[in-house]
């Protein structure tokens, strides 16, 4: 500082604070608590608050406004009803419920509003995104026409699924549902698809398993899990789906293709009903709301294929829905077959049948995935549906011990091996060279007569070939290219091979039964 420059006193300085003028008067609308209860509460006082709006309470506990009513409002809290008291003051924030969002939460594992589940640090800096928002247009949006492979046999032959679509996962319990998500997760390994797992109303150990699969199987430091335990608030696990909606629609903004699977919307469907009762929402079919259709399909509606002017990117989702002795025709399973491109079913007669994964093709369909399916995959899915079609009508009619012709026992014992090709281990994802290579050998007599033991063995042998030498095969289906009649004569020969020097290094005693 130059020594001409006067330097102020203490007195001085303390003298101009006190003359400057001091900030203004700011005003906030204060509420007041005066019900509560589990998961809710009534709040009145605050005129202005607008639906969603995110109020704070002066313990600390944050809700959203859900009810709008003269003179109250209907509040969803979330945390726990215990933490908040009758009387207790309430404000307005301004803003509605948001979630971070972008790359950094990649390999993270939150809940609905980012707050860390894994003893992690807290997410700085990453950008808010409101968990609600207006789905794409349909000018925004692009035709299905790229698979996503699930590396499940069954389900990419039979029922494929696009990027863009939304397939439903229904059966009951102890089926298998939460295994073909996983699994679905774990096939985009090599494909460059981001995953985001949303668990509502599971059990910790369950989502634990979740997360040790997807880190053994090296997805989670390309997912995302949300998680909303069975012990938490119904207003934390209505909000988990949309935040996982929000967190996959920011990855597809910058051009990803994301997986996204909700486990489940039948828990969610029972936390809706929960909020709306505790509320005194009038009840309707099942004591659901008469909104809990727009509940779910405003949210299933932002998944897609988009088109450049958003981004380009896609949003797969996979909601897991949960039926109770195969009754398809419950109220939330019937909503989200009408929402959603199709359904893959699990079927507990398959599964009593020791058949994984137990999906009943019969039942099962994928309206949109078919166009989006490689045409070699295209050429197999006809005949795979009919052969087991045909052979469960016979199998059905030989169970009387009627004597069987030659050509009906030929097959059966060809629909027989097909049914064994599709079974398929857990955590277990074949490339969709070694999933055609294994079905085109059942569907040409290669595993006929063979029991159990012996087909997986033979499928195992097939699949080894084929990762030593493809003879270009795994070339002409990433080109999308026919399997014409002589890479199909190829492929058994080769197969064929393989079986036979399998056969000969077991000493010579063959595989069948």
């Amino acid at each position: 500082m130059s020594p001409d420059v006067p330097v102020p006193s203490t007195a001085d300085l303390v003298q101009s604070l006190l003359g400057s003028p001091g900030p203004g008067p700011q005003l906030s609308e204060i509420g007041k608590v005066t019900q509560v209860g589990d998961g809710v509460a009534i709040v009145t006082g605050l005129a202005r608050a607008l639906s969603d709006e995110v109020l704070e309470f002066a313990g600390g506990e944050r809700g959203i406004v859900f009810d709008l009513e003269p003179g109250n409002l209907g509040v969803v809290l979330l945390g726990p009803s215990e933490n908040v008291t009758l009387g207790e003051h309430v404000r307005r924030t301004g803003r509605v419920v948001s979630v971070p969002t972008g790359m950094a939460l990649l390999g993270r594992v939150v809940d609905a509003l980012g707050r860390p589940r894994d003893g992690g640090e807290p997410l700085q800096d990453a950008p808010l995104r409101p968990v609600e928002a207006e789905a794409p247009g349909i000018l925004e949006r692009a035709a299905v026409s790229r698979p996503l492979a699930t590396g499940l046999k069954a389900v990419d032959a039979a029922v494929p699924v696009g990027r863009g679509q939304r397939q439903l996962i229904i059966g009951d319990r102890q089926t298998g549902k939460t295994s073909i998500a996983v699994d679905a997760i774990l096939n985009q390994k090599d494909s460059g698809v981001l995953c985001v797992y949303c668990a509502v109303g599971q059990r910790g150990d369950a989502v634990a398993k979740v997360i040790g699969a997807l880190r053994e199987g090296g997805m989670m430091a390309r997912s995302v899990v949300l998680f909303a335990g069975d012990e938490e608030a119904p207003g934390l696990a209505h909000i988990t789906p949309y935040a996982a909606m929000s967190i996959a629609e920011s990855l597809a903004a910058d051009g990803r293709d994301v997986l996204l699977v909700i486990d489940d919307l039948t828990r969610h469907a029972h936390a809706y009903r929960e909020l709306s009762l505790l509320l005194r929402r009038p009840p309707g079919r099942e004591a659901f709301p008469g909104d809990i259709f727009y509940v779910h399909a405003r949210l299933l509606e932002r998944a897609g294929q988009f088109t450049e002017a958003i981004g380009g990117g896609s949003i797969t989702a996979l909601p897991v829905v949960e039926t109770q002795a195969e009754n398809l025709s419950a109220y939330i399973p019937t909503n989200l077959i009408s929402i959603t491109d199709g359904q893959i079913y699990l079927s507990p007669r398959l599964v009593r049948r020791n058949q994984f994964p137990a999906v009943d093709l019969g039942i099962s369909v994928s309206r949109v995935g078919g166009k989006a399916q490689k045409r070699a995959f295209r050429e197999v899915a006809g005949n795979l549906r009919v052969t087991l079609s045909q052979f469960e009508e016979l199998e059905e009619f030989a169970r009387f011990g009627t004597r069987l012709d030659a050509a009906t026992r030929s097959r059966l014992a060809r629909g027989a091996a097909v049914r064994l090709a599709l079974r398929q281990r857990e955590r277990d994802p074949i490339p969709e060279i070694e999933q055609l290579a294994v079905l085109v050998c059942a569907m040409q007599g290669l595993l006929d007569g063979m029991d159990e033991g012996a087909s997986i063995a033979a499928m195992d042998t097939i699949r080894a070939a084929l990762r030593a030498a493809d003879g270009g095969l795994g070339e002409r289906i990433a080109s999308d290219q026919a399997l014409d009649d002589d890479a199909r004569e190829r492929l058994l020969d080769m197969a064929r091979a393989a079986l036979a020097a399998a056969d000969e290094a077991e000493g010579g005693h063959g595989r069948h039964a």
